[in-house]
């Protein structure tokens, strides 16, 4: 067989391999149906024996890699099943996918005009598009690979604005800063406040009440017991959308707390922030505009493909002035158009991919009502699942609804007419861990479970998916109640199970041998 070495499509070499990848593609994943499972589920060292991951001195023929790219879709989660309720990003949007198809084929890097034109012309419109519908004092914003890296930046950028030398001397003459965040707000606030050198330690967690909202008179008191320890408060995290129960923080009393200590305001709105576009739920945004930065995820909420998520600034300069460097070979001064149609220098990248592309399409086939409509939509979804959670006596809500999340325990019968469940978390907690696995297992559903300050593990709804229907929850909750019955009521006493039993395995007809027979 001929060498194939170069990066260079051949029609006659590679267009049979091409549509045949995509026939593949539309067959097994993009139209593939209910019927289908989200996962075919191995263990890793099934999976290491079965699925040839192995790399050798010579290239194989393109039959063979056909063969593994089934097997790779065959093996992989179907994150647009509409069972895959498990993450905070479901569904596959068809113009989304459209979107990351051309830019890959493109395979253009996002940092001057000279390389993308179109692209670069393209994020700042949508960039200032979406600054317009924050609020009137919204100037500027930038691509991130993911919200976690947002609220990394964001930080930096609050560092910067308290000791603009930060960015040539570092921090060994800083005094000690500390920031404020909720103690249900996202882990990557204290993993990149390790990252810029700020530390964990000095990641401050605020109190949340009883629904899991930030605590503005906790955060006070919080600020003067740091300035009475002599550290320095530079910034407050405030979360739209947390990621376990969906929690709003109160940005009006927040930011005004901000304000009267001179801190830099950041609002992780990267799961609610998706809600600017419904004139309906708007309002859980209200105060939004309060903020020094914010970080959106269109990933998340509006279900465009991975990854896609802006960082806002309203400091037109801020960006430019932490991050440029002027590299003189890419950013030429005596360039033959406007330099400052050049994104890349405000960036912390260099080469970046196009993500404004998929989501700009989604917009343009959709309009701003469109977008609109899939959020009222997955909110009434989200509001039936709470009302069956409360009318079905197996299951009870965690805590109460405040978004898409509906957080809830599956209560085995025995549990069913307790005064107070939580007497007896230590048994909870080891019910949805044994239900997911099932589930699992079967590819029927994956759904998210976790525990949360002195709740044991509780099941996590949450879906980006506006196909999902009422009918698709009470399969979900008829099915978690099925396999409960299943498994978690065969014998008399719950803790027999998890010590005496192992998981119940699946018939080939995807009904449950009885747990009594797996001794």
């Amino acid at each position: 067989m001929e060498e194939d070495f170069s990066p260079t499509p051949d029609y006659d070499k590679h267009g049979w391999f091409l549509k045949s990848v995509v026939e593949i593609l539309f067959k097994s994943v993009v139209f593939a149906t209910n019927r289908d499972k989200v996962v075919l589920w191995k263990h890793p060292e099934e999976l290491l024996k079965v699925f040839d991951f192995s790399l050798r001195q010579t290239g194989v023929a393109q039959d063979k890699l056909l063969t593994l790219i089934k097997n790779t879709i065959k093996y992989s989660v179907k994150t647009g099943h509409p069972y895959f309720v498990n993450q905070l990003f479901s569904g596959l949007d068809p113009y989304g996918l459209v979107g990351q198809w051309i830019t890959d084929a493109l395979n253009a890097s996002l940092y001057t005009y000279e390389v993308a034109p179109v692209f670069t012309l393209m994020e700042s419109g949508v960039i200032r598009e979406m600054c317009g519908m924050i609020g009137p004092d919204w100037k500027d914003g930038m691509f991130c690979p993911g919200g976690s890296n947002g609220n990394g930046i964001a930080l930096n950028l609050a560092r910067f604005r308290l000791n603009k030398n930060v960015k040539r001397t570092g921090m060994s003459q800083s005094p000690r800063l500390v920031l404020f965040t909720s103690e249900e707000a996202h882990y990557s606030i204290q993993k990149f406040a390790s990252f810029i050198g700020i530390g964990e330690d000095n990641v401050i967690l605020v109190q949340t009440d009883k629904v899991g909202r930030m605590k503005p008179a906790s955060l006070e008191e919080c600020i003067r017991n740091q300035i009475d320890f002599g550290a320095t408060p530079f910034a407050v995290v405030a979360t739209l959308g947390t990621t376990v129960r969906g929690a709003f923080d109160p940005l009006y009393q927040i930011s005004t707390v901000c304000n009267k200590y001179g801190l830099w305001l950041h609002v992780d709105a990267a799961w609610g922030g998706g809600l600017i576009f419904s004139q309906k739920h708007r309002a859980k945004l209200n105060g939004i505009e309060t903020a020094n930065s914010i970080i959106i995820n269109p990933h998340k909420l509006l279900a465009a493909p991975q990854q896609c998520s802006i960082l806002f600034v309203k400091d037109e300069n801020i960006l430019h002035e932490c991050h440029s460097k002027g590299a003189e070979y890419l950013f030429q001064k005596d360039k033959y158009y406007d330099q400052w149609y050049d994104p890349g220098d405000k960036y912390l990248q260099c080469g970046r991919k196009c993500d404004v592309f998929k989501f700009w399409l989604m917009w343009k086939a959709k309009g701003s009502s469109g977008f609109a409509k899939h959020v009222d939509s997955i909110m009434d979804v989200a509001e039936y699942f709470e009302r069956q959670v409360l009318i079905r006596p197996e299951f009870q809500l965690v805590s109460k609804r405040q978004y898409i999340n509906v957080c809830f325990w599956y209560l085995p019968r025995y549990l069913q007419k307790k005064k107070d469940v939580m007497d007896y978390s230590m048994q909870l907690h080891k019910v949805a861990a044994q239900i997911k696995a099932v589930m699992v297992k079967h590819g029927s559903i994956m759904l998210g479970y976790q525990p949360l300050k002195e709740f044991p593990n509780f099941f996590r709804f949450v879906s980006q998916n506006s196909s999902l229907s009422t009918r698709d929850v009470d399969f979900i909750l008829d099915h978690i109640a099925e396999i409960g019955t299943g498994c978690l009521e065969e014998l008399p006493a719950f803790n027999a199970i998890t010590e005496k039993y192992s998981f119940p395995e699946i018939c080939s007809n995807g009904r449950m041998f009885n747990l009594k027979n797996l001794d």
